[in-house]
């Protein structure tokens, strides 16, 4: 099973970014679009894991202990390379907590944390082939004014399984784990 763990998205976000997306999707614009149930910020992506893995997993992060996470969308934005398009998300302290916490978790079942510095965002769109960067730049140009996204407070994180097709990615929730402010001693 291919997994990775992530936050989802309140209903309130997903209808502004759902408008959002009917606003700038063109049937020439070149891109494939993510479908709202699929919006969610990437805490860790684990790849192919074993059963006896995934159950591991499941152990050590009902274990993650930290509270509430404040989700803020920031500025849309382009990874050119990657021909992707996203909304940024403002990295709070109690966000970069719970990703080191989450990645920590995850070490103790065999998983490498990313090297790269965390970047939490919501992917919108995905430019393929040759002309991608000419498709992102079409997009860019009707970007405007940028957007401001309603503020939530996520109450949990999700360990999601990716069931991959030629349509796209479908993901199935496999645990959730709830985030609880800590307990007074």
């Amino acid at each position: 099973m291919r997994l990775f763990i992530g936050i989802p998205m309140s209903p309130a976000v997903i209808a502004e970014l759902a408008a959002l997306a009917a606003r700038l999707k063109s049937n020439a614009d070149g891109l494939r679009w993510a479908e709202p149930e699929t919006w969610h910020v990437t805490l860790q992506f684990l790849g192919n894991t074993s059963p006896a893995q995934c159950e591991s997993l499941v152990t050590r992060l009902g274990e993650v202990q930290a509270p509430p996470v404040p989700i803020q969308l920031g500025e849309l934005g382009f990874f050119d390379r990657a021909g992707i398009f996203f909304a940024g998300v403002a990295l709070s302290p109690e966000l970069l907590t719970l990703e080191q916490r989450v990645t920590a978790a995850t070490s103790l079942c065999g998983f490498v944390p990313e090297t790269r510095p965390f970047h939490p965002h919501i992917t919108l769109a995905r430019a393929k082939g040759d002309h991608r960067a000419q498709f992102l730049r079409a997009l860019q140009a009707r970007l405007q004014p940028q957007p401001v996204f309603t503020r939530f407070v996520a109450p949990e994180f999700l360990l999601y399984e990716s069931h991959l097709s030629p349509a796209g990615s479908r993901y199935e929730v496999r645990a959730r784990f709830a985030l609880r402010p800590p307990t007074a001693r």
